[in-house]
């Protein structure tokens, strides 16, 4: 009776169930794939670096041009210390002045007053004095007072002679029929070039400006600006700018 009682009881602790084994993992369901995501990331991969070859390539592409560094007026040729060397993105739509150029560019003349900062291009010069025809340049050197202030290329002055030969023509004019009496050495000339230090001061007291006007002024203009009696008035914004 033992016996069977003892059978029995190991019966039914075999009809338990199996508890898994220490360490077992449990069975996972299968990674879902997704070939879509897989071909975009590697598309945006080939095109971040075709981005980075276009910009390196260029950036390669480029030459060496020549950059004004110090105003150059109308008509005047550039000079070594006037130039400097830059390079630019080469696009074939800008003439643009090569370094290599630059002995070939000193033989021609600026069409008008190019500006600091500016990169050349051959639409800026020509061959001869570049300046119209009937036109020359004259040099003034002005004292405080013989100027206003502010004064830049582009402006329109009139000229006027002042010191001592001033009042002498303007007495022997009243004696006279007066009709000469505070009459102008030029009705209208251009400002070509204004010279001033870097910081934008007067250089010895005096500032250097250059003016275009007509070659049959040009002599009674220097004559008076030798001797200092030259002062300018500058006209107003859209006034006559011919240069008589």
């Amino acid at each position: 009776m033992k016996i069977q009682e003892r059978a029995g009881g190991g019966n039914n602790r075999a009809s338990a169930p199996a508890q898994p084994g220490v360490g077992e993992r449990l069975p996972t369901p299968p990674r879902e794939r997704k070939p879509a995501l897989a071909a975009l990331a590697v598309l945006l991969i080939l095109v971040g670096a075709l981005g980075a070859t276009v910009l390196v390539l260029r950036a390669g592409d480029r030459i060496s041009a020549i950059k004004i560094e110090k105003e150059i007026p109308v008509g005047a040729a550039v000079t070594d210390d006037a130039v400097t060397e830059v390079l630019v993105a080469a696009d074939e739509s800008v003439n643009y002045v090569e370094w290599s150029q630059l002995a070939s560019l000193k033989k021609l003349k600026a069409k008008y007053t190019i500006p600091s900062g500016a990169v050349a291009v051959g639409e800026m010069f020509a061959e001869g004095t570049g300046l119209p025809e009937g036109k020359v340049n004259v040099g003034l050197s002005l004292k405080e007072g013989q100027y206003p202030s502010g004064l830049k290329p582009g402006d329109s002055v009139t000229a006027y002679r002042v010191g001592d030969a001033a009042k002498s023509r303007t007495g022997n004019a009243e004696q006279g029929s007066g009709s000469t009496a505070g009459a102008p050495l030029v009705e209208s000339a251009q400002i070509a070039l204004v010279r001033q230090a870097e910081d934008g001061s007067v250089n010895s007291g005096t500032l250097p400006v250059t003016v275009t006007v007509d070659k049959a002024v040009a002599g009674p203009l220097a004559q008076a600006a030798n001797a200092g009696e030259v002062a300018l008035v500058r006209l107003p914004a859209g006034g006559a700018s011919d240069g008589n």
